[in-house]
């Protein structure tokens, strides 16, 4: 196994190592057989910090949500590596018009049904998917509170809050006494800034909350592999990523992501997540790979170290 440094998920008392990896290909662009080798591939790797949620992936055509949760699920009954694996997962998203929110109620049916899919008797991270403003967050929260209690989770986290609803929630738990969410899980990476660090950064700082983002390389834009509108075919959602990041600033990002790769003699990849794995605030970028080559490149990324200047020679060319 290799040796990946690890960080702790905020005070969770969990370790984790720089990445995360993003469970939404399960059932979606990857099968199970796949799926299975590249579980197999993280733990061996030092990388088996897996973040999945009940409604992946609900969207495809045929699919009707837990389809990742099952295969990941069917891996820890086929492998035993349950040890092996910090495994989040997430409620809250809408599955059906009746499954849906923070209630308590539905909560408790909703970790059942993670725990059954799963086939495990815990959930490391238990995240509320996106804020639910209809139910007070002491409900929420009592309710995460009590499947802490009960050992179903270790550890809770939020993902999708606004940094005023997320403050909020932090005072509700030291006010009651409540578990707290140790986690963050917002969009974040070279080109989407401003979103986190405008309001988000602080509450997490202040709070010592851990961070995994998403979109971590902008929907593969930061990889280097769409440069001009031709490129659009080079997937699904090439079109969509072009029309948002092929531009002014998103071409002087890759410049200097070329400009450093090229010096360290890695891809573009691997120093767009070495500039988030540097940042205070960051514990582990979430991740996505569909075949063992692009993991490996994952991989590099967590064995890179940026020079101060680097750090800032990026920074410089992503700001608006």
């Amino acid at each position: 196994m290799s040796h990946v440094e690890t960080r702790q998920l905020g005070n969770s008392g969990i370790d984790v190592p720089l990445l995360t990896f993003g469970g939404n290909v399960f059932g979606w662009t990857v099968d199970q057989n796949t799926s299975f080798s590249l579980l197999d591939a993280l733990v061996e790797k030092g990388l088996g910090f897996i973040d999945t949620a009940d409604v992946y992936s609900r969207w495809v055509h045929g699919n009707k949500g837990g389809e990742s949760e099952t295969i990941i699920g069917n891996w820890l009954k086929k492998s035993g590596k349950r040890d092996s694996i910090v495994l989040a997962t997430k409620v809250g998203m809408e599955l059906s018009p009746d499954k849906k929110g923070l209630k308590p109620q539905y909560i408790r049916q909703a970790v059942e049904e993670s725990l059954r899919r799963l086939q495990t008797d815990y959930i490391d991270l238990y995240q509320a998917h996106r804020d639910d403003e209809e139910t007070p967050l002491a409900e929420t929260l009592t309710a995460f509170d009590s499947l802490i209690k009960e050992g179903k989770v270790r550890a809770i986290g939020a993902s999708n809050y606004g940094a005023a609803r997320l403050q909020e929630a932090l005072q509700i738990s030291e006010r009651e006494g409540l578990a707290r969410y140790e986690t963050l899980q917002p969009e974040y990476n070279l080109y989407d800034r401003a979103g986190y660090e405008a309001e988000l950064e602080k509450v997490v700082t202040e709070h010592g909350l851990g961070v995994i983002n998403y979109y971590s390389l902008a929907s593969g834009f930061l990889s280097g592999k769409y440069r001009i509108a031709a490129d659009a075919s080079k997937s699904a959602r090439g079109q969509s990523v072009i029309e948002k990041y092929l531009n002014p600033r998103g071409l002087k990002i890759l410049a200097a992501l070329d400009e450093i790769s090229s010096a360290h003699h890695v891809s573009p990849t691997q120093v767009a997540l070495a500039w988030q794995i540097a940042r205070p605030s960051i514990t582990a970028p979430i991740v996505s790979a569909t075949s063992l080559k692009q993991l490996d490149d994952l991989v590099g990324a967590t064995q890179l170290k940026l020079t101060q200047s680097e750090i800032e020679q990026l920074a410089a060319a992503s700001q608006k």
